[in-house]
């Protein structure tokens, strides 16, 4: 079902206090193509994997129940390494770090107004 106007609006404001009061949650939840799965990181890891894996059936195949603990985590740093975000772009680690200060002061009045709007909608309905 698709948001009303005025819903989308309360969205749309919601979205840019979350910006303004805590910048790196928001960058982490939104999906921006600079945080995405690398591809270089998929394919290292996945062939990483299929190296424990072999590994691994070393180990049974000789008996040797260390050699299959090692392939074991080596395909646990595989999985680990496909599925590893990609590092923030490096002129975007600044603009996360700005207005470190004010953020309390931010943060009561980002929940004041959500109260505020709780309580306009509950008078409304």
């Amino acid at each position: 079902m698709p948001l009303s106007e005025h819903e989308q609006r309360l969205l749309d404001q919601l979205e840019q206090q979350l910006h303004a009061e805590d910048p790196k949650f928001a960058n982490a939840l939104s999906s921006d193509s600079t945080r995405s799965m690398s591809m270089r990181n998929v394919v290292i890891g996945v062939l990483v994997v299929i190296v424990g894996l072999l590994v691994v059936l070393g180990g049974v195949a000789s008996h040797l129940v260390i050699v299959g603990i090692l392939g074991f985590l080596v395909m646990g740093g595989g999985v680990y390494l496909a599925l590893s975000k990609a590092k923030f772009a490096p002129g975007q680690q600044g603009a996360n770090n700005a207005g470190g200060k004010n953020g309390a002061k931010q943060k009561s009045g980002f929940m004041n107004g959500l109260e505020e709007k709780w309580e306009e909608r509950r008078r409304q309905q």
